[in-house]
């Protein structure tokens, strides 16, 4: 499984698509970190050629072209490339873009550029003159740059400043993985520990690799995020540093949503930091895909002040509950006494927060497989009586409200006159018809009532030819 490609058969075919055109294509290719960028650049590449992949890094202009002109003499079997004398960008792309084959469409594939253009102020404009240059008439150049800076690349190559503003053709921001291919990744094993590994990893592929299908889910995190050698004990300490300044205050924040803290009041109060100074900092976290903004969902308009903040970004939220609140317990008392201490009492409590999540996220697959076409809107209710786990509103005058439990179901009828309850004071001022669900591993057999539909863990990890991605 380590070796096989999965997933991204969009983004693959629109890749092959432009190769084929007859225009110069420029395609910025960006996403966070460890989302896989690279590897579709790299699948492209190797069922597409001919093509040039130069990976950017932290180093000097003058060593960076080096290293370009010695892939391109390997890539045209053109030894003569690499002892060319030649200094700047420019001279140095003009002396490799001689060597395409006229017929066919080259692929230049620049991965990391934001290190690139940090060493090179001048990239940007010099590639904007190739692409100007290739833009008239036919061209035989597809030009993709890839980088993993979400801020610079929006900036940077997307932004109206930018000197390579309004020259893409395309462009792809890579998400991650919705649950149905992340649960690729693990096939043999069963949808409630696919459902764990994504309540830890999400749908970041280099996360998701690090849990191996021979061992159970505990056995997993010890090895994973519990020893101080371990590939994810500090990971989101470097994700956060490599795109945030200031990150102590970013760490504070994120301990606090970790804690369900969600209001801004409550941040506040957990931080000690000023309600109206904290605004900048949740701005850049929904910025980034690592924190989400909600709001109770009605047909009515929300209110500013009902706004809840939650970490959207699983291992982030894994990591500030029960890893980095604990360093120092696990580097002095070990990964087996700090998962049976500090994690397993509290983890099926947490994995019942993450199954609401994964209810939201599975209700448009759900709708397919029941032929619902309206329109939706799918997301959850709260206000000072109850909590609804999860709420959609469709365009056919229906509303959906979910109750999600990861637990063991003890009584299917107690379960059932909950809900119903619960969900009659649920504000529906325009009489849409209600229908109740409830969301659990697996249905009991006491389970009675014919207005309640039951979903499974086995429903929700029910294969789809085109998995919803919102």
């Amino acid at each position: 499984m380590a070796d096989q490609f999965i997933g991204r058969a969009a983004e693959l075919k629109m890749l092959a698509a432009a190769q084929k055109s007859s225009r110069l294509e420029f395609i910025p290719v960006y996403g966070r970190r460890r989302v896989g960028k690279s590897e579709l650049i790299l699948k492209f590449m190797a069922q597409c050629r001919p093509g040039l992949y130069y990976l950017g890094k932290q180093a000097p202009p003058g060593l960076q072209i080096r290293e370009f002109l010695e892939e391109a003499a390997r890539v045209f079997n053109q030894p003569l490339l690499a002892e060319a004398a030649v200094g700047d960008w420019h001279k140095a792309l003009d002396l490799v873009l001689r060597q395409r084959d006229p017929g066919q469409k080259f692929v230049l594939a620049f991965d990391e550029f934001q290190w690139m253009a940090k060493a090179s102020p001048e990239l940007p404009s010099v590639l904007q003159g190739l692409c100007d240059q290739e833009s008239r008439g036919n061209s035989n150049l597809m030009l993709i740059l890839c980088g993993s800076y979400m801020g610079f690349m929006e900036k940077e190559v997307l932004g109206k400043k930018s000197p390579l503003f309004g020259r893409r053709t395309a462009q792809i921001l890579l998400p991650p993985f919705n649950y149905i291919e992340a649960g690729q990744f693990h096939p043999r094993l069963s949808p409630s520990d696919r459902a764990m590994i994504y309540f830890i990893c999400g749908g970041i592929p280099y996360y998701l690799r690090f849990f191996d299908e021979h061992d159970s889910v505990p056995t997993g995190i010890r090895k994973n995020f519990l020893t101080e050698y371990s590939a994810l004990f500090r990971e989101a300490d470097f994700l956060l540093r490599e795109e945030l300044t200031e990150v102590r205050q970013y760490h504070g924040i994120l301990m606090a949503l970790a804690a369900e803290a969600s209001s801004p009041a409550a941040i506040s109060r957990a931080t000690g930091a000023p309600e109206r100074s904290l605004y900048y900092y949740l701005q850049h976290l929904v910025a980034l895909g690592y924190v989400a903004r909600r709001y109770p969902l009605t047909v009515r308009k929300p209110t500013r002040t009902s706004v809840r903040f939650a970490i959207d970004d699983p291992l982030l939220k894994f990591w500030f509950r029960f890893v980095y609140p604990n360093m120092s317990f696990i580097q002095q008392m070990g990964a087996e006494a700090a998962y049976a201490n500090l994690i397993e009492p509290h983890l099926s409590a947490y994995f019942g927060l993450c199954f609401e999540r994964l209810c939201r996220e599975a209700l448009p697959n759900i709708y397919r497989r029941e032929d619902v076409r309206a329109e939706f809107k799918i997301g959850q209710y709260w206000d000072k009586q109850r909590q609804i786990d999860l709420v959609g509103i469709r365009g056919d005058n229906r509303i959906d409200l979910g109750e999600c439990k990861w637990g063991a179901v003890k009584s299917a009828g107690a379960l059932e006159r909950e809900v119903a309850d619960k969900f009659a004071g649920y504000p529906n001022p325009k009489n849409y018809s209600i229908q109740p669900r409830i969301f659990c591993q697996t249905k009991p057999r006491s389970a009675t009532s014919d207005q309640i539909r039951w979903h499974t863990l086995d429903d929700i990890y029910l294969k789809f030819a085109q998995p919803y991605r919102p």
